[in-house]
């Protein structure tokens, strides 16, 4: 029974999916030569994944002074050039000392 329910919102979200993708590739037959449109869609994915990683950053441990000094470590080890395991290395290093520095407290 419950799956009837359902059954509705999956072919509306399965339909709102699929004309997503299809209205650029049946409407944009020509390559885009506009430089402010291309640079706008270059940095889409970007911007998309920062908007739904930064606010899990600063829920995902305990308290929100260990969010952000792992966000601070992850930037400043970032800004450094260091490679993606020495940032998320750093930034979980840096969460578990705030934390353990909290439990102290």
């Amino acid at each position: 029974m419950d799956f009837m329910i359902f059954l509705p919102y999956l072919i509306v979200m399965a339909g709102v999916t699929y004309l997503i993708r299809v209205i650029p590739l049946v409407l944009v037959r020509k390559k885009i030569k506009n430089r402010l449109l291309n640079s706008f869609l270059y940095y889409i994915p970007y911007t998309v994944l920062a908007a739904m990683t930064f606010p899990a950053i600063l829920y995902a441990t305990g308290s929100m002074i260990s969010a952000v000094a792992g966000l601070v470590a992850a930037v400043i080890l970032a800004y450094r050039k260091g490679s993606l395991i020495v940032v998320a290395a750093g930034a979980c290093a840096a969460v578990l000392i705030v934390e353990f520095l909290l439990k102290l407290i």
